[in-house]
């Protein structure tokens, strides 16, 4: 009888085998030609021709909540009025981004903390790097400027996208992500956020903010057309 340590060295040599017979042995420059002549995925199938429309409903069927702003003034009173109607507050945390330090929050009352999120803090504050209309994701970049923590461990995460920071695709996005890697270096992380923490774990029971915030709202600031937040809500059925 064949010992269990003999039947695992066969077993291994067998499979290392079928692999060797089947590699071709190809260089690295001819597997890059077999592979960009494959050539590229077909273009998304957006709900809606309009980039702004097709991201803020695929953000709504993600259990967000959604609103737009013309310009970062518009934006704070956008921020300050979602605080307020939630949580009675004007108080949040943001990140150390340029982008957030640079808005006029005294303009609406809003008192934002610059840094990390903390134990008891309910909700914090974002800046997007994209926006992925395909499936209403957002991309952030971590690590000073946007803490990692402000993305998962508060109960409620805001996110501010710009407008012109919208891709149609995941590829698009990918595109200009390792473009802007080129150019300033690998970021801490990236992550792609695509709704609130929901889980189902337990008994098929859908339930949100069992690992991270349990609400979504994210602000779309900039050129968007008038039109697009009504067409959004109806595409998504709001």
């Amino acid at each position: 009888m064949k010992s269990p340590a003999m039947t695992n060295s066969s077993a291994r040599s067998q499979i290392f085998a079928k692999l060797h017979k089947t590699s071709r042995g190809d260089s690295p420059e001819t597997l890059e030609r077999e592979l960009e002549s494959l050539g590229r995925a077909p273009d998304a199938a957006l709900p809606s021709p309009d980039l702004c429309a097709a991201f803020l409903a695929n953000v709504l069927k993600n259990q967000g909540t959604v609103d737009c702003a013309s310009d970062r003034s518009a934006a704070v009173k956008a921020v300050a009025h979602y605080l307020y109607q939630h949580y009675r507050s004007h108080r949040l945390v943001a990140g150390n981004d340029p982008r957030l330090a640079a808005m006029p929050w005294r303009d609406a009352g809003v008192l934002p903390r610059f840094g990390s999120v903390e134990p008891g803090e309910p909700v914090a504050l974002s800046f997007a790097r994209l926006g992925i209309a395909e499936t209403g994701t957002i991309v952030t970049w971590t690590g000073k400027a946007n803490p990692a923590a402000n993305n998962l461990l508060p109960e409620h995460h805001i996110v501010l996208v710009d407008s012109a920071d919208l891709v149609p695709c995941m590829e698009q996005a990918w595109d200009k992500i390792n473009l802007d890697m080129d150019k300033t270096g690998r970021p801490r992380g990236i992550n792609f956020i695509a709704g609130p923490s929901s889980t189902a774990d337990i008994e098929g029971q859908l339930v949100y903010g069992a690992h991270g915030p349990r609400s979504w709202h994210v602000i779309l600031m900039g050129d968007v057309p008038l039109t697009a937040l009504e067409e959004a809500r109806a595409i998504a059925g709001h």
